[in-house]
């Protein structure tokens, strides 16, 4: 007999059920690594999704709407980005200065397939060599990218050209170039540096220039090829090849645009969405004139601290996106204890404008923490005492006293032997300036207080806590809103790498959240949202 045939049939395996609550399109949406088949119910019924292909229009009725691949975030961005710089996400950790920035945050971003770039501006060249040879030694053997900043200095060129001097001794493919508003040559040596042809007759770089704007017509310059003048000057001093000089016709200055909306330090604060819409279209208008082999890629700056923002940014067509504010308190950076945990309770509104260091006599501004210390007002008064009087001496005694008191803490003549013995050795082109132009010489006096302030923020220094300069924009605040409660909130488990990964895995889930509901699928609000887990 055979057993069998008079075997009772096994019950059929249940077919999954679409997701229709906003409970299971809420789950359905943060699915993300997995094909999603969004279907509807018979007769205009409601709008569903399926992980099973069982679920989908042959069984029991369904409309088949749409099948949704996998989503990584390791795709949100251009892909062709992540192939030039051998990364596997499209995520930068930008650079902040004075080493904050430090060689283990960027060595820990490049482990977890990122790309961060050495905060190198405001330091010595001898601590920045320091920085790039122990960020070389931990990355290079592992074939991982890194890079430095490149800021420009506008009253010191010749400390910009040694800065790319040494960054080309030291084989850094990568450099930021910030603050620029204008080329320089020194800027235009590093990008040329190395173009040749390949095989197929194509021009390749060597060298990868990465520009960050926030006007149109800063960004234009480094979408165009060099400047001829400034080529043949450098081909005269020998600092190009004559090849590079002939191929630097054929492609852009820079590879890539950092475009830079409110964000911490040198800010325009212009909002990301009509900027990097701008800028878009004259990158299209410069592509389309010059037929370049790789056009420029745009990341997106400024502003990104909520995996919302990142969805965001990515959905104006980012190739790659950077971030700055949230990695000053990270475990990683190179920033005071004290001044991780202001910036830890910080909130969206707790930041200001305030005259820059580095541009103090053009009027540049930066943004900073207000919450908790008076730099930003006394940032100001110096810049009022600068505009108001042609000398240290015309300013009046009673003034002069309270300046001694309140902001430097010693007399003006003391700081300017101060000045003096630190510009003996960086630049003593300087103290003749100031020795000719008494008004310079107040600059310089003004710019030991703004120059020094962000160093005793790194430093901690306790006496002059009221007195720290935290380059901070509004990306902080976000962050410590999304943040608390959640295992981010302290800042002993703020690794650099584990914020990136949770503001992109958030806008991953963001991004198909929005695919399901432009099909017309009830998404909930709430699964607009990501809280932060440890991710591997």
């Amino acid at each position: 007999m055979d057993i069998t045939s008079s075997r009772a049939p096994a019950p059929a395996t249940p077919m999954p059920t679409p997701a229709f609550s906003p409970a299971d399109l809420r789950h359905a949406a943060h699915r993300v690594r997995e094909t999603a088949i969004v279907v509807q119910e018979p007769g205009q019924g409601r709008v569903g999704v399926a992980f099973d292909p069982r679920s989908a229009p042959t069984q029991a009725g369904y409309v088949h709407l749409a099948t949704l691949p996998p989503m990584y975030p390791e795709w949100l961005g251009d892909r062709a980005f992540s192939e030039a710089h051998g990364l596997r996400f499209p995520y930068v950790g930008g650079a902040m200065a004075n080493g904050i920035t430090s060689p283990e945050m960027v060595i820990r971003l490049a482990r977890a397939g990122m790309l961060g770039f050495l905060g190198t501006a405001g330091l010595s060249l001898a601590r920045m060599t320091d920085y790039l040879t122990r960020t070389r030694q931990a990355l290079e053997p592992q074939g991982l990218s890194f890079g430095a900043n490149l800021i420009h200095s506008p009253q010191e060129p010749g400390l910009e050209m040694a800065t790319v001097e040494l960054f080309l001794e030291h084989g850094v493919r990568r450099v930021s170039a910030s603050a620029f508003m204008q080329l320089t040559p020194a800027v235009v040596r590093y990008a040329v540096h190395g173009l040749h042809r390949d095989a197929h007759g194509r021009v390749r770089r060597s060298n990868f220039l990465f520009a960050k704007i926030s006007r149109p017509e800063v960004a234009e310059p480094f979408l165009r090829p060099a400047p001829q003048k400034m080529l043949h000057e450098l081909l005269q001093q020998r600092l190009i090849s004559a090849e590079e000089a002939q191929l630097a016709a054929e492609v852009p200055l820079a590879s890539d645009l950092i475009v830079e909306s409110d964000s911490g330090g040198h800010t325009d604060q212009r909002p990301l969405g009509p900027l990097f819409s701008s800028i878009a279209r004259l990158r299209d208008r410069t592509q389309q004139e010059h037929a370049f082999d790789a056009p420029v890629r745009l990341g997106a700056a400024g502003g990104l601290g909520t995996p919302q923002a990142v969805a965001a940014a990515f959905g104006l067509g980012a190739a790659f996106v950077l971030t700055g504010s949230i990695n000053q308190a990270s475990v990683e950076a190179a920033q005071s204890p004290a001044v991780k945990e202001m910036l830890a309770t910080a909130g969206l509104a707790d930041v200001t404008m305030c005259p820059a260091g580095d541009m103090f006599e053009m009027g540049v501004e930066v943004q900073v923490l207000k919450r908790g210390n008076f730099f930003a007002a006394r940032a100001r008064r110096l810049y009022q005492i600068y505009a108001s009087y042609p000398s240290i001496e015309a300013i009046p005694e009673q003034e002069r006293q309270a300046l001694e008191r309140e902001i430097f803490q010693h007399p003006l003549a003391e700081i300017w032997q101060k000045t003096r013995a630190y510009f003996e050795t960086r630049d003593p082109d300087e103290i003749a300036r100031a020795e000719r132009d008494p008004r310079h010489r107040l600059a310089l006096v003004c710019r030991w207080y703004l120059g020094l302030s962000s160093r005793w923020a790194i430093a901690g220094v306790p006496q002059r806590r009221l007195d720290f300069q935290i380059w901070m924009g509004p990306a902080q605040g976000a962050f410590n809103d999304w943040a608390r409660g959640s295992f981010l909130e302290p800042v002993g488990a703020r690794h650099v790498d584990q914020m990136a990964l949770n503001l992109l895995e958030g806008a991953a889930r963001i991004t198909r959240a929005g695919q399901l509901r432009a099909f017309g699928a009830a998404i909930p609000p709430d699964a607009f949202d990501h809280r932060p887990l440890p991710l591997a």
